[in-house]
Formats: C-alpha cells, structure tokens, sequence
C-alpha cells in the first residue's frame, strides 16, 4: 500500500505492508523451530498472537530452540506470545493450552497443524511404538486439536485450519516403502477433507505442501550431509502460508502447493528461498509428479556431482582383478575406507544386487579398518540395502543420489535408517576422490 502526506509542503510517499494478520490469534503446534516458527514470525510481523505449542521447553542436544526461545523471536518480531508445553497426544495439555490462549489473548482466528513425526521405514522394520507416535501426532494430534480449538475459531471473524500435509495421491510408490509414515500424513489431509465440508461457510480449512524440500533440523537429521544445499528455506512455506491465511473463510477445501500459491500471486523469483541459488532442488513426497521419473529430471536439470567419472575411472571400467562392475566399486571403496571412516560410521551395510550383475555383498565399517566382502558379512548387518546392480554403481560413482534412489522407489533400505544416512558420508568422501 502507499502512504502519501505532505509535511512542511513536501509530498512523501512510503510504501506500507498492509498487515493482514494485524491481532489476529494463531495457535500453531510444533513451533518452536523450523516451519512452525518460520509461519509464527512471518504473522508476528503483522502484530499477530503467537500461541506457541510445542514440547521442547528444554534445549534438545541435536535439535535448535524451545518454546521460550521462539516466543522471544516472536516478540522481537512485532508480535506477542505465548509459550505452552503441549504433547498434542494429551487432551489435558491440549485443553489448557487453548484456554489459556483464549484467556491471554481473548480468543483464537487461526489454527495452524505442523507438529509431525516421521519414521520412513518399512512395515518390518518399523517398530509400533514409532508406528504409534507417527499416529499419535500427525493423525490424532491433529484431529485433537482442532476439535479442541474449533468452538472457538466459530467465533472469529476470519477463522482458519491450515494442515501442515499433503494431497491425497493413492499412488502405490508413496505408501510401499513407508507405509505408517504415509497412513499417518494423510491422516491429517483427510482432516481437511473432512472438516473443510463440515464447516463450509463456517471455517477456511485447507491443506498446505512444498513442492522441494525445506530445510528443518529434520531434514538435516533425514537427509544426512550436504542435502541442505537441495532444498529450500522454510520462509516458502510462512509466505505461501501467510496468503492462504489472509483469504476470506469461504476459500476452503484446497490442497495446496507452496510454489504454486506464491505464483498465482505474482512471484518469480524462487531463487530467494533456494539455500544455495542456482543448485538443483530435491522434489518432496506425495506429489502428482511420477516418482519413477524424479531421478531423471534432477539429471536433466544438473543434479549431477561436479566430477562425473570418465571413461577411464568409471566403476564399470577401472582396472581390477575382478573386471565386473560391482567388484570394481567394492575395490574403489575398500580404497577409501580406514580407521576414522570406521568410528564415525559404526555400522556395517549388506547389498543384496538385483539385475545383470546380482549377488550379496557387506561393507564392514564397525570393526579395525573396514572391509568388504561377497556374500553375506561375518555377523548381522546394520542395514540391508537391496537395489539393482547398475544403480548401485551409479550411486556409489555419484551419478544417483541415495535420497533420490529412495525417493524413487529403486533403493530399498531394511534396518537402522540413521545408519544408511552415514553411509552417504562414504560415497560424498568417494566423489571428492574423483574415484
């Protein structure tokens, strides 16, 4: 907006943000870091109500912030806050969380479903207490608290349900390889299929997604080293956000994607949001894209290592006893591997190869100075890695990223999925050898 006045006969003109969120209530679960926080301090901009419900009232030792210290943000933002400890699981601290933000600040206009958890593993190696709290979080959690905070937003004049979840894409590759982490997700976009209904007319409900990965501590923690410089911030999501939460109560129902709304209202410079600008951007789950077809447009868009291994140094063709291409990669690895390697890894990998060159093999990384070997290792693997032999080969050259290989359906991982993350510190230290 523009602000004109004239003072001592000088006309001034000064652009003015029109604060849509200007005393607005927003009740935001999972705030205390990463996108939670990023939607809190965009509204706190506007002078907004930030309630923050969040369990981490004490420091994490990997994880950044507490409720406290994103209520100070907040604050120092514009706006005012409210710091509660709240297990979205307990309808008891969910309660009073929510009187407590309608004593404190009078009511609430906007409810804002971020807490999740997530565990991508499969049926057999998901344990049920992840199982639960996968559940308990995304699916309960967010049931619970909108029922909760609903008699209220009844009484604002510009009430919203935004979920922090995906569209409902019934495509098998999105379930098959983390079954409860899907159920559990779309449990949350059924809230919205549900209540957007239920309150038409009432209540705005609608369902909000990246189209890239954003970089959270999660991701940090999910996606091992060097997957920040693949996504974007978490400021995509707070701006997407902010429009959705300005529109009037009738635009209901929607599923929507964060790349999508900001264009719709004129944005294009996505650079701004890329961590590192320039860098190819690893595409998110659950969107109508073909999984199987992910991996060749990061090819077609660069998403390759600065070094691509040459004729003459390709795992297909380097110079080894064995000559076939998976025991000339296991030779390039057991070249790259020592005693630091080892204890910082404490893990050993099993290979089970579909395709052309099929077998067993093991990488040793928990005892002495490492090893590799055919055929099943010496005691129980860690992880259980099963993939066709050419895409091993490209994995470990650089030329398919292990999370790109997930993604897409054509790595399959059985075991510890932290362990398989620093396994990626391995091929990263492989690429950097120009192997």
């Amino acid at each position: 907006a523009l602000y004109i006045t004239t003072y001592l006969n000088v006309t001034v003109t000064v652009s003015v943000r029109f604060r849509k969120l200007a005393g607005c209530t927003l009740f935001i679960t999972g705030a205390s870091r990463g996108i939670g926080k990023a939607i809190a301090l965009k509204a706190a901009r506007d002078g907004a109500n930030i309630v923050i419900a969040a369990k981490t009232a004490e420091p994490h030792p990997k994880l950044p912030g507490t409720i406290y210290t994103a209520a100070q943000e907040v604050e120092a933002a514009g706006g005012r806050a409210l710091a509660c400890v709240v297990d979205i699981r307990d309808e008891k601290q969910v309660g009073e969380a929510v009187q407590k933000a309608v004593d404190k600040f009078g009511g609430i206009d906007i409810l804002v479903n971020n807490a999740s958890a997530i565990t991508l593993t499969g049926t057999l190696e998901t344990p049920m207490k992840k199982v639960d709290l996968m559940l308990g979080i995304n699916m309960r959690g967010t049931y619970l608290t909108s029922k909760m905070v609903i008699p209220h937003l009844l009484k604002s004049r510009s009430p919203h349900i935004l979920n922090l979840s995906p569209p409902l894409n019934l495509n098998p590759i999105w379930f098959k390889n983390h079954t409860a982490y899907t159920m559990a997700k779309y449990g949350m976009s059924m809230c919205v299929l549900g209540m957007a209904e239920e309150f038409r007319g009432q209540i705005a409900v609608n369902a909000l997604w990246p189209k890239t990965a954003i970089q959270t501590a999660a991701m940090d923690m999910l996606g091992g080293e060097g997957i920040a410089k693949q996504c974007r911030t978490a400021d995509i999501i707070a701006d997407a956000a902010y429009i959705i939460l300005s529109q009037p109560k009738h635009y209901t129902g929607h599923f929507l994607v964060d790349e999508d709304v900001l264009k719709e209202h004129g944005a294009r410079d996505f650079d701004q949001y890329a961590v590192k600008p320039g860098h190819p951007l690893l595409p998110d789950f659950f969107l109508d894209e073909a999984p199987e077809t992910l991996v060749k447009l990061m090819e077609q868009h660069g998403a390759t290592p600065a070094f691509k291994p040459s004729s003459s140094s390709s795992p297909s063709s380097a110079k080894s006893s064995s000559s076939g291409p998976i025991e000339s990669t296991f030779d390039l690895i057991r070249g790259n591997i020592n005693e630091d390697v080892v204890n910082s890894t404490q893990a050993i990998y099993q290979f089970d190869l579909t395709g052309e060159h099929g077998g067993v093999w093991f990488l040793d990384l928990k005892s002495g100075s490492g090893s590799t070997g055919k055929g099943q290792p010496p005691v129980k693997a860690d992880v259980v890695m099963t993939m066709d032999s050419a895409d091993f080969s490209k994995m470990f050259s650089g030329q398919l990223k292990p999370t790109m290989a997930f993604m897409s359906g054509k790595l399959q991982i059985k075991g510890d999925m932290m362990l398989a993350i620093k396994l990626e510190k391995l091929m990263s230290r492989m690429n950097k050898a120009k192997l």
